[in-house]
């Protein structure tokens, strides 16, 4: 068995939990300039001579003469930022600048931690559903060791307080915010994945190495913990295309300095990666004192609240979705049925689209602003549940799935496509979102109300406008859908 360091000793602070500093911003940047983290440096320039020319004998030169020092046109702050650390440009920016470059023996993971060579021997057992064991051990394990090297970067969040994902709300305020958005059965999935990943894999590998870890230390309370900051730090390197088919996701990593950046739809920088670092690079041009925004993906709101604990305000999302859940539009069909042969057409209609895996008890169709993502899946449910008993009857006898034409596959579930589906589609479609709009626990109006209230708005809890802006971008979408098919 490969050696490993010893148990380490609590850092500084609450409950072992990160190392304290008076200014952790200011430790972290002199920590960055050790591991070789490059801000962007603008261009050095000689300070001018006072008067003349000194003579060409004078070869030592005062202070104040030397070529000035390199200055970031980049600066990390708090003032200023949306929420949290956030990067500013303190210069303008043009496209294709390098913000940032992040050495890889500067990113945190289980390649990279001193217990890395125990985590390898031990690969088999720690795989996952999540497939985060092995970085979520080295983080526990860095995160607690007063001699980690990562210290300076782990205090910057010491106790994991601003981490207000969902998961961590109380039951009651989770589903009285959130009813109907998918983010509280996404939680409890989530909650009931963490207790299992720690009693099944976290606990027995830290029980065989009593000297490296401590379970009165290494708590589930921290595990969870951990778990929210890697969903809302973390990073995976996509891979090459070869390799898509053959491999599963690469591992998350921390990337320090590329996880300051905060995330809008409408990005002004991306991070890109090459055999020996990692470089936040400019997509738009930005004036001085913005802030530059990197994007976590074409992210709805819901995921955003979901993995990171914040939602955009409408409407800047232009990737924010709406959910109808496929048994939604079942019960429909099944509401709109007058005999109970009509029911059982239904039924069988179901399950024929369940064979083919156009729907599943737990799937759900997906809105976008401007069309249908699962159009396939939505186009097929509403042919079939609109189609008579003969119409059925044929369409399975002559596999009818396979011969739709090439022009119908192909096309797009677009706005303009729905608002010309066949009445009988339309009306589903029409009566799933009505049964949709049915599961939240407030409308559209009186949501619109409060965020064009800046008073009352502001009187909210930041729980309470995060979870607005979650719903109201969901019924808004919903609602469009609504006149498309009226």
């Amino acid at each position: 068995m490969a050696s490993a360091p010893k148990r380490p000793k609590a850092a500084a602070g609450s409950s072992g939990r990160g190392q304290g500093s008076a200014d952790p911003l200011s430790a972290f940047l002199a920590w960055c300039g050790r591991a070789g983290v490059k801000l962007n440096p603008k261009v050095r320039q000689r300070r001018p001579w006072p008067s003349t020319t000194p003579p060409p004998h004078l070869l030592f030169l005062p202070p104040r003469f030397l070529p000035a020092p390199f200055s970031p046109k980049v600066r990390l702050s708090r003032e200023g930022a949306v929420a949290g650390y956030g990067m500013l440009a303190a210069e303008e920016l043009e496209v294709g600048e390098v913000l940032v470059s992040v050495p890889r023996s500067a990113l945190l993971s289980q390649h990279t931690s001193p217990i890395r060579a125990l985590l390898q021997d031990a690969q088999e057992s720690l795989q996952s559903q999540s497939g985060w064991v092995p970085l979520l051990l080295a983080l526990l394990y860095e995160y607690t060791a007063s001699n980690s090297q990562w210290q300076p970067y782990f205090s910057l969040w010491q106790d994991f307080r601003s981490l207000d994902h969902p998961m961590f709300w109380p039951e009651e305020e989770r589903t009285r915010l959130l009813q109907g958005t998918g983010i509280p059965e996404a939680v409890d999935k989530d909650l009931a994945n963490i207790h299992l990943e720690y009693s099944s894999i976290i606990l027995p590998f830290m029980e065989s190495h009593p000297n490296i870890f401590d379970p009165k230390l290494h708590t589930l309370e921290l595990y969870k913990q951990l778990v929210a900051f890697v969903m809302a730090y973390s990073f995976q390197e996509p891979l090459e295309e070869e390799d898509e088919d053959e491999k599963g996701p690469n591992p998350p990593m921390m990337v320090p300095v590329a996880d300051i950046l905060n995330h809008v739809a409408n990005h002004n920088a991306n991070l890109e990666y090459a055999p020996q670092c990692l470089r936040m690079v400019t997509t738009q041009p930005i004036g001085k004192g913005q802030e530059i925004f990197n994007t976590y993906g074409q992210m709805a709101n819901w995921q955003l609240l979901h993995m990171y604990g914040f939602a955009e305000p409408y409407p800047g999302n232009t990737n924010d979705t709406a959910d109808i859940q496929m048994v939604t539009v079942r019960k429909a069909a099944l509401q709109r049925a007058k005999s109970e042969a009509q029911q059982q057409l239904v039924s069988e209609q179901w399950d024929f689209l369940c064979q083919l895996e156009m729907v599943g008890e737990e799937g759900a169709f997906v809105l976008g602003w401007d069309e249908v993502l699962t159009e396939e899946e939505l186009s097929m449910t509403l042919k079939v549940l609109c189609m008579s008993e003969e119409e059925f009857k044929e369409y399975k006898e002559q596999d009818g799935w396979e011969d739709d034409s090439e022009e119908e596959e192909n096309s797009t579930l677009s706005n303009e496509a729905l608002s010309k589906l066949k009445t009988p589609c339309k009306k589903l479609l029409y009566d799933s979102v009505l049964l949709t709009l049915e599961s939240y626990g407030s409308d559209l109006k009186a949501e619109q109300d409060l965020l064009n209230n800046k008073e009352a708005y502001e009187k909210l809890s930041r729980r309470e406008q995060q979870a607005l802006h979650v719903r109201y971008g969901q019924k808004r979408i919903l609602h469009q859908l609504l006149e498309l098919v009226r």
